[in-house]
């Protein structure tokens, strides 16, 4: 993903979740994807969609102790 695809991808959300303290951060590592973080606390992963080129999946585990 690129600066450009940071930049927008965070701005959906920010629009979509109606909150402007989502954060999207690239991965050192990993080219391919990128963190998404809400106030500094990661909760996710952004993919790049390897069959619909220009779209991302956006994976979020709810664990258990999370629901408590």
């Amino acid at each position: 993903m690129n600066d450009n695809d940071l930049k927008r991808v965070e701005a959906h959300l920010k629009r979509t979740f109606g909150n402007p303290h989502v954060a999207v951060k690239a991965r050192p590592k990993q080219k391919d994807s990128a963190e998404v973080e809400l106030k500094g606390e990661f909760i996710g992963v952004i993919y790049e969609d390897e069959d619909e080129p220009g779209s991302f999946l956006f994976e979020m585990a709810i664990l258990a102790e999370d629901l408590e």
